[in-house]
């Protein structure tokens, strides 16, 4: 791999990350918390990675709390 295609690697990479985050700050002024928010790592392996945000699990109530942030209701 070149240091070019490392670099571009790299902000891919970054760029999912960002994405990740960005999530969480939306969801958290919904009052929703995602807590196994995170890279997909499988996702992440390999000279060209295609990173994957995954959402995880989280419990019922938070399920509902997301549910109820897309519709926009309030909290």
């Amino acid at each position: 791999m070149t240091l070019v295609e490392r670099s571009s690697a790299a902000r891919t990479v970054k760029d999912a990350e960002d994405a990740r985050d960005e999530l969480r700050a939306a969801l958290k002024g919904a009052g929703v918390t995602l807590p196994s928010l995170a890279l997909d790592g499988v996702s992440l392996v390999g000279d060209f990675p295609r990173p994957l945000v995954d959402l995880g699990r989280c419990t019922p109530q938070t399920a509902r709390l997301l549910a109820g942030a897309l519709r926009g209701d309030v909290r």
